[in-house]
């Protein structure tokens, strides 16, 4: 399947329910992550440190990189609602190790216990998904660990900004409409 095309299922499926999805893209989530946040997500500055260096990240390198916008998956503008699209190549090991920091009580837009069930069930497979490609912040490698990291970041510092926590939907098989219809009750309850 063709990059994207599981995130335009989904927004396709959301759009026929009414539900009108914008892409993200706030600068308050940028390329240096934990070193680029504004004053306002302090309450998560400490916990995505630790993440950052469970994962090996590269602080000086990370440091570097400007304060452009990461780019997500959708916004729902009227309610604030971030909402991330997860295909097979966010449930990994190192995913798992994110997971594992998350302060208890934390505002949580999924179950958290759902996503490491689906992390123990697709690492095998999604470990070998790109392990080699290079990542700046994280190394040779680093891509994989990159990727657990910025969906902690979104995770701890929306909520922290005042939105509402994001919603993650586990589409590891790729299928957009299909992860949209096991959610659609609650995502038309959150977001009608």
């Amino acid at each position: 399947m063709p990059v994207g095309d599981c995130e335009r299922e989904f927004a396709a499926a959301a759009e026929a329910d009414g539900i009108a999805l914008g892409r993200a893209r706030v600068p308050w989530l940028n390329q240096r992550g934990h070193l680029g946040l504004p004053e306002q997500a302090d309450s998560a500055r400490r916990v995505l440190a630790d993440i950052f260096s469970a994962l090996r990240g590269e602080p000086e390198t990370q440091a570097a990189k400007r304060l452009t916008a990461l780019p997500g998956d959708f916004v729902h503008e009227p309610t604030g609602t971030f909402i991330e699209v997860d295909e097979s190549q966010h449930f990994t090991t190192h995913r798992l190790v994110t997971l594992d920091f998350y302060p208890s009580g934390w505002p949580l837009g999924f179950d958290i216990g759902e996503y490491r069930a689906l992390c123990a069930a697709w690492s095998l497979q999604s470990d070998r998904y790109r392990a080699s490609k290079a990542a700046v912040g994280f190394g040779e490698g680093g891509r994989q660990r990159q990727r657990a990291y910025h969906d902690a970041l979104r995770d701890l510092v929306v909520p922290a900004m005042g939105h509402p926590p994001v919603i993650r939907v586990p589409a590891p098989d790729r299928d957009g409409r299909a992860a949209y219809g096991r959610l659609r009750v609650r995502l038309m309850r959150l977001l009608g």
